[in-house]
């Protein structure tokens, strides 16, 4: 709770803070700090960038009025601050948690956040539609403001923003945040020009000494004004990178200081006056205030919960899971180590993925190629095309950015490329923004695709060989989710194989991926409460689908219940729907459970998976209905098993078939 003596708890609407003395604005900045410090220390959530945009947030609502103005915050994660000074500061203890804030702008909760971003490199293009869209409506004086980070800055989209915003020379602000960071260090020759930037006098400074030198020099006419012209490209083609944006049409200004208030507001001021697309480049340090953070930018991206102490930090909980993220990495240094043709490429996300041994191991054979997800597949194919075993490893989330290149240059040319696509399914407090919901739908609608999910730890590492030996596309999703084993003599992987955990003609579970732990837990406590008599098969393939032992099952089996972390539409209960329909079965007592059709909102993971019935007790639920429905006669044998023995979502060993 806030005290009720501090600045915030006066800050009820952005109006409030031009009450404030600079003293007091400064204090403020102080408190918001101290305020995000003590959310980390209840909960992991983005903490390095939001300490970093403080004075920035500041100084935008104070020179702007954004109940008519417009605002978009890039990526979304660093919008707690304005969080804070947009009436929610006494909510801010409940962000990321079930039914709290989220941790992304959510339009649902104040009219001052204009869209869910939480994809990087939109804010332009957005921000621009919201200028052209208010001067259609005769609103002409509305100003629209987009925050961008370095990070994202190379990402394709916002040059297709410039492009048009320099071409139509409409009036657009956006702000580079320039934090030297996205989540990992940037990369790339935008990455290495801002750092000349940041080395450099502006260019502002030196256009006035050229002004001041120039009656000194013995030059007039023609000549002059084209030595002058000269000079000036010279001096901004080597002196930072502002060329690049003054030849797009942009007027270029900065680097300022990101954390001098007074001095951000007067930059502010001075752009809001002007015509055209401008771009104010602000320099930011990310954890700026809190010194961990300025140390080590990239572990205080989104830390586990801590304590602050006066000699550093004591972390309050310490995982020691192994994860599926985990478990891919490992897998994927061992391939690299084995084989010099394989090389694996992410977008920025090289902490998220876990690969950073791997970076360190073979430079050779990894490549981040910053925020930019289409140009990853499309390098990819390249490198295939070439000989190359690419693996690109990405989250479900991002790489629907690059769908038309997984479309055109890796399917269609039938290019053996394989893609890790962590976080599928449901990833807990980062929100619909994150979830890995759509790819099972969007991949298996392609030829040559091959698409698969590892139904525990032990599935990962054969998925990732046969992956590798495959001469066509493939795909592995797999969650954000500890490591779990099925104990069972296990099958090996083949083409389009399921595996057969239990075969029962009562009812038959499909589990698609790491829901089978669930689903023997359920077929379990179904034998043991209810006497039914369930089988459970472990798909392993989405595409090719294992037809034939699928078919059989719902020719035997009494019901048939698939279970996916994925949305329903065009999912994997849609595939075996097809390939019934295809053998001309009926399907009436065939059900699907999986993602309904709607967004799933920010909560914790097992949280989000009871709400969906996704967990044990959700499939135990889902698969007696279905017995209802078909007519089965069952009673009640018994209390409900030792939950010690039965723990839900599958991240304990789960029990062995009964075959």
């Amino acid at each position: 709770m806030l005290s009720p003596d501090s600045l915030l708890a006066r800050i009820g609407a952005p109006e409030d803070l031009k009450k404030l003395s600079d003293k007091e604005l400064d204090q403020l900045a102080d408190e918001m700090r101290g305020e995000l410090i003590g959310v980390v220390g209840r909960r992991a959530a983005h903490f390095a960038s939001n300490l970093g945009v403080v004075e920035l947030c500041l100084a935008l609502h104070l020179t702007f009025d954004f109940t008519e103005d417009r605002l978009i915050w890039d990526t979304g994660h660093q919008i707690y601050p304005h969080k804070l000074i947009t009436g929610r500061a006494e909510e801010l203890h409940t962000i990321r948690t079930k039914g709290g804030l989220m941790g992304y702008p959510n339009p649902a909760e104040s009219p001052f956040d204009l869209f869910m971003t939480g994809h990087a490199g939109c804010a332009p293009s957005t921000a621009l539609g919201l200028k052209l869209g208010d001067e259609i409506m005769g609103r002409p004086d509305r100003h629209s403001v987009a925050v961008i980070g370095d990070g994202a800055l190379p990402s394709g989209i916002v040059f297709e923003a410039f492009n048009h915003a320099g071409g139509s020379q409409s009036k657009l602000l956006v702000i580079l945040n320039d934090n030297k960071m996205s989540i990992c260090p940037p990369v790339g020759g935008i990455a290495n020009a801002l750092d000349r930037a940041r080395m450099s006098t502006t260019y502002n400074d030196w256009n006035k000494r050229v002004r001041s030198v120039l009656p000194t020099i013995p030059l007039v006419g023609e000549t002059a004004d084209r030595w002058l012209q000269q000079f000036k490209d010279a001096v901004k083609a080597s002196l930072h990178h502002g060329m690049l944006f003054e030849e797009l049409g942009f007027t270029y200004l900065g680097p300022i200081d990101g954390h001098d208030l007074k001095s951000v507001r007067t930059y502010l001021e001075k752009v809001k006056a002007m015509e055209g697309p401008i771009l104010l480049h602000v320099l930011t340090n990310k954890g700026h205030g809190f010194e961990p953070a300025v140390k080590d930018p990239v572990k205080f991206h989104a830390p586990a919960p801590f304590m602050k102490a006066e000699d550093g930090i004591v972390p309050l909980k310490i995982s020691t899971s192994q994860t599926y993220t985990d478990a891919v990495s490992a897998a994927l240094f061992d391939v690299c180590r084995d084989d010099s043709r394989v090389v694996v490429l992410t977008a920025a996300m090289c902490e998220g993925n876990k690969l950073q041994k791997l970076r360190t191991s073979f430079p050779k054979q990894f490549f981040d190629v910053g925020i930019c997800e289409s140009h990853a597949v499309a390098l990819a194919a390249g490198m295939a095309k070439a000989g190359a075993r690419p693996v690109v490893d990405i989250y479900s989330t991002f790489l629907q950015r690059a769908y038309d290149q997984i479309f055109q240059e890796v399917a269609l040319q039938n290019l053996p490329v394989v893609f890790c696509l962590d976080r599928a399914g449901l990833v807990g407090a980062d929100g619909p923004t994150h979830h890995g919901s759509y790819d099972i739908a969007s991949l298996r609608i392609f030829p040559n695709m091959v698409v698969m999910a590892p139904g525990d730890q032990r599935d990962v590492g054969p998925m990732l060989d046969f992956a590798l030996a495959h001469t066509s596309p493939t795909a592995i999703r797999y969650p954000r989710a500890n490591l779990h084993a099925v104990e069972r003599e296990v099958q090996p992987i083949e083409l389009g194989q399921a595996e057969i955990i239990d075969w029962e003609t009562d009812g038959m579970i499909v589990a698609c991926g790491a829901q089978l732990g669930a689903c023997l837990q359920a077929a379990e406590r179904l034998h043991k409460r209810y006497g039914l008599q369930v089988g459970v098969i472990n798909a392993r393939f989405i595409k090719p689908l294992d037809s034939r032992t699928i078919c059989k099952a719902i020719e035997e089996a009494a019901f048939v219940l698939t279970v996916e972390e994925g949305c329903l539409p065009g999912g994997f209960g849609s595939a075996v729907l097809e390939a019934a329909n295809d053998a001309g079965l009926p399907t009436a007592h065939v059900r699907r459970l999986g993602l309904p059709d709607r967004f799933i909102l920010h909560a914790e993971r097992d949280e989000q998976l009871a709400e969906v019935g996704l967990d044990v007790d959700g499939v135990t639920r889902a698969a007696l209905e279905l017995a209802r429905a078909v007519g089965l006669d069952f009673t009640d044998l018994g209390p409900e098993p030792d939950p010690t023995t039965a723990r839900q979502n599958g991240v304990a060993p789960a029990p062995a078939g009964r075959g």
